[in-house]
């Protein structure tokens, strides 16, 4: 087991909060010359890290504590009426496995996901450069899982990390004119599926913000643990 007090962790300077525009918001890194071995990433993940490109990252704010980190526990997890008709409209779609590259099919997605969904965040304009940055990573616990239709169009690639415990679902991007398909929310049902058959004990899907609509969909997946005091805590 890594000796977590050996590790050295650096703060940012407050910056506007990407999502409470009203907040002020403070990040701690894990230092980046530190090597990001499997054990040492499952290990503060746990604890509430996060990993965006070579970073692991946990929200360190002064006066606000509305990040709260959240993971599905799989082995209890049971699908709603409503994520039960998602997982019917998609049963048609093939899922392969794979490294994590940056083919031209698989950025021209992203690019048309971002513009769509996200012309409003950090991450817009979309490019190359920063598409490889944040989710091309060559390290063996990162993979992507990309979902295609029976003509094999390319439709969802969900990033995945497999940890010691559980599994990361680090991004996932998708059609954006398949509205019908709920293709964001089918891609979290696969990687529950996908990760009780590793059997391992959880999805981690980052963080949750009440007031923050974009995050309103977490809460969907019941049960739900969240980290409360270093305490995870089951919400049926």
């Amino acid at each position: 087991m890594t000796d977590l007090s050996q590790l050295k962790f650096y703060a940012t300077h407050p910056h506007p909060c990407s999502y409470l525009p009203y907040e002020q918001a403070t990040t701690l890194f894990l230092d980046p010359q530190q090597p990001l071995d499997l054990e040492t990433y499952s290990q503060l993940s746990e604890m509430g890290f996060r990993r965006s490109g070579d970073h692991l990252y946990r929200p360190h704010c002064r006066e606000c504590n509305a990040c709260i980190p959240a993971r599905i526990p799989v082995d209890v997890f049971a699908p709603s009426s409503q994520q039960k008709r998602i997982l019917k409209k998609n049963r048609d779609l093939q899922v392969e496995e794979t490294e994590p590259l940056p083919s031209d099919e698989i950025y021209d997605l992203y690019q048309r996901y971002i513009i769509a969904r996200h012309a409003d965040g950090d991450m817009y304009p979309p490019s190359r450069e920063q598409f490889t940055s944040f989710l091309v990573k060559d390290w063996h616990f990162c993979r992507f899982f990309t979902f295609r239709d029976a003509a094999g169009t390319l439709l969802a690639v969900a990033v995945t990390d497999k940890m010691q415990r559980g599994t990361s679902a680090v991004y996932t991007f998708f059609d954006p004119d398949q509205h019908k398909r709920s293709l964001g929310r089918y891609a979290i049902l696969w990687q529950i599926e996908h990760t009780r058959e590793l059997e391992l004990e959880a999805v981690y899907l980052g963080y949750w913000i009440k007031d923050c609509r974009k995050m309103n969909y977490k809460t969907e997946y019941r049960p739900i643990e969240m980290l409360v005091n270093q305490r995870w805590v089951r919400l049926t």
